[in-house]
């Protein structure tokens, strides 16, 4: 019984590796290329999904404490609980949660913005491999389509008056195999290109967000604090006024 089973799956992977090497011998070099790329595109997308998966860029758990606690003067808290969060949202807001209670807001936002660049930077990696992959593929799939051609009308010609239809065919298959290869290869690239710059820009508007929520916390405390200035009696307009019973 496990001898058949073995002989079976034995089987299977000979004929599939048949087929492959006939596969990359019809498409030729071009479809190596493009058989590259795909593995370096496959790679590329791996890395980044875990790298998002450990920042956990869509763990917001930790904002709202962190803005009240520096809302209300206890940096030290908020740093606490800043430092323990992955997320490079987190890393925008340390400085307000680091900065002394007389810092200048122009120093503080710039120093929130310039952390925020570097993490979207950071994010950003192998972003512009991606997008070569993707516009490359299609080019080079109809690169190897020309040399294709090419090749199959070459052996017609070389056929002469032994003309067989099945040498024009099977030049064409090989050709047009690229193109079918260069498209598999640049849909899905651009489209996880699309999923991961939608996740970054969306954290891009977070730290906006954040950013901007951390200066009205500041600006309103600051005006709670601040008590309104008591109305002054003016003597003038007391002088002024018209007494009781005189025109």
């Amino acid at each position: 019984m496990f001898d058949g089973a073995a002989g079976q799956s034995l089987a299977f992977w000979q004929d599939g590796s048949t087929r492959l090497s006939s596969f990359l011998e019809a498409g030729g070099p071009v479809v190596l290329v493009l058989v590259a790329l795909s593995v370096l595109a496959l790679g590329i997308l791996i890395l980044k999904t875990v790298q998002f998966a450990l920042l956990r860029l869509g763990d917001e758990s930790f904002l709202e404490p962190a803005l009240r606690r520096i809302a209300g003067g206890d940096g030290a808290g908020a740093l606490d609980l800043l430092r323990h969060a992955r997320s490079p949202l987190a890393r925008v807001i340390e400085p307000a949660a680091l900065a002394e209670p007389g810092c200048p807001q122009a120093i503080l936002r710039e120093e929130m913005e310039r952390t925020g660049r570097a993490a979207l930077q950071g994010l950003r990696t192998h972003f512009r491999t991606l997008e070569v992959i993707g516009t490359l593929s299609p080019l080079l799939g109809l690169f190897g389509t020309v040399l294709g051609m090419i090749e199959a009308f070459r052996r017609l010609e070389a056929a002469g008056s032994r003309v067989d239809p099945s040498i024009l065919s099977g030049g064409i298959w090989g050709a047009l195999l690229t193109t079918a290869v260069g498209l598999a290869v640049a849909i899905p690239t651009i489209a996880a290109l699309n999923w991961l710059e939608r996740r970054v820009e969306r954290l891009a508007h977070d730290m906006d967000d954040a950013a901007a929520r951390v200066f009205t916390s500041r600006i309103g405390l600051e005006r709670v604090r601040t008590p309104a200035p008591a109305a002054v009696d003016r003597p003038d307009a007391r002088a002024s006024a018209p007494l009781p019973g005189k025109v």
